[in-house]
């Protein structure tokens, strides 16, 4: 039995599975942490937990202590080389956030075609993936909500909008709205035409604000709900 927990910087996502399915899942808010015990006192014993954190050190240390005090031994997934089937080409390859190497894993267990590998949540990364499974690089930027907050805030007739997507936006909501979509569509567009050649090359999208992409993007795509979990299995079953 594994159990996979993603802590992101506004959610921790968990899982149980296994080795074949999923059997259970949760989601929580980060600065919620501390609920994760009540969760894992219903996990199946014995269980193999690994954690993939970007939410820094205190949550690390509080997911470890919980899971301590049910006598569970805990691996967190850091970036490397080379793991699980996908190489890295970053220059410092442990600099890597561990969610973006989860989640590049999750996507060779999907697929083995290039793909573009697209996490839409506080920040959106874009990272590109090749079919022989070497990760050749992508991109950082803010994701659609936090764009419109730095906006609202620091802008001093802006508001934070809630306005719709529109290809001619006509007033200021659907302006900044539009606005911040778009600059997010075109960051996974822009990638994605260095691949868009090769035979079944596909976006995988995965995040809070991926459903909000999809339904924009004119390029291959594929919602993968639980793309940083999936990785965190396979990693999982390596160790």
């Amino acid at each position: 039995m594994i159990i996979a927990i993603d802590a992101g910087n506004s959610r921790i996502k968990w899982g149980v599975h296994d080795g074949r399915k999923w059997l259970d899942s949760g989601v929580l808010a980060t600065a919620d942490v501390a609920w994760l015990g009540e969760a894992a006192d219903e996990w199946p014993l014995p269980a193999r937990v690994v954690v993939c954190n970007v939410a820094g050190s205190d949550v690390s240390t509080s997911i470890s202590t919980l899971l301590a005090r049910r006598q569970v031994k805990v691996s967190f997934l850091h970036a490397s080389a080379e793991a699980c089937g996908v190489r890295s080409s970053y220059e410092l390859p442990g600099q890597l956030g561990a969610d973006r190497w989860a989640a590049l894993i999750g996507a060779r267990t999907l697929l083995d075609s290039a793909c573009l590998v697209v996490c839409a949540g506080t920040a959106t990364t874009v990272d590109l993936l090749d079919a022989t499974g070497l990760f050749r690089g992508g991109l950082i930027l803010p994701g659609f909500d936090l764009m419109r907050a730095a906006l609202a805030r620091n802008t001093a007739q802006l508001p934070l909008a809630d306005g719709v997507f529109r290809a001619e936006p006509r007033n200021t909501m659907d302006a900044i709205v539009s606005g911040c979509l778009q600059a997010q569509l075109g960051a996974v567009d822009r990638m994605f035409s260095s691949i868009a050649a090769e035979p079944g090359a596909r976006c995988l999208l995965t995040g809070g604000a991926a459903e909000r992409l999809a339904a924009h993007l004119n390029i291959p795509f594929q919602l993968a709900d639980n793309l940083i979990l999936s990785g965190l299995v396979r990693y999982a079953d390596s160790l």
